[in-house]
């Protein structure tokens, strides 16, 4: 069973291990990223690959639709861990467009528990319904529920208790808003990069 997977691991483990000798020797002994990656669980959106960031490199939470809950134990838990532990620099909000989940979040159609986890996306659209509903391509609506996702996403993440927390003792790190096109392969920044509780921006 998936004998073609473990004939890629084997492969890409003498590819990496032929360009810098002692690689797994020094993964085994240390992590230290310098970033956090939170983004879409969306398998077109590989977080290493879009940044040329090897292993070890990246620290990676993903969840459908980028979400970064106040009430998601699992997200918080990689979010205090990224801080508290590893001290990355910066925290990376990655949207995508065409996401899967933002258009399921809006379409009407009832999917069960999925539902319950995109009412997050429901909020932002309705906040911001006047200037979605200005946008005549559906399309290009969607594209831009995605990058209000991620402004809100962002806001999420500064108000964290262990963010805030970090900046009271000093410590330096930014939060940074992302969208990825699945277009042509290019990262966006938003331009909502907050490095102190006191430079949150509003939504949009």
């Amino acid at each position: 069973m998936l004998d073609n997977l473990k004939s890629n691991n084997r492969a890409w483990a003498e590819r990496m291990a032929s360009a810098e000798a002692g690689l797994f020797k020094r993964l085994e002994s240390q992590q230290a990223p310098e970033y956090l990656w939170i983004g879409c669980s969306d398998s077109r959106v590989p977080a290493n690959a879009i940044v040329g960031l090897e292993p070890g490199e990246l620290f990676v939470h993903r969840n459908v639709a980028n979400l970064a809950p106040p009430q998601d134990a699992n997200y918080l838990s990689v979010l205090q861990f990224a801080v508290d532990v590893l001290k990355v620099k910066h925290i990376l909000v990655v949207g995508h467009y065409g996401c899967g989940g933002v258009s399921a979040a809006v379409d009407g159609k009832r999917r069960g528990l999925v539902d319950h986890w995109l009412h997050p996306i429901r909020e932002v659209c309705h906040e911001y319904r006047h200037e979605l509903d200005a946008i005549p391509n559906r399309r290009a609506r969607l594209d831009r529920l995605c990058e209000l996702n991620v402004i809100r996403q962002v806001r999420n993440v500064v108000s964290d208790i262990f963010v805030q927390e970090a900046w009271a003792r000093g410590q330096d790190l930014c939060v940074h808003g992302w969208v990825y096109s699945l277009a042509n392969g290019l990262v966006t920044d938003l331009d909502v990069t907050v490095s102190r509780g006191e430079e949150i921006k509003p939504l949009g």
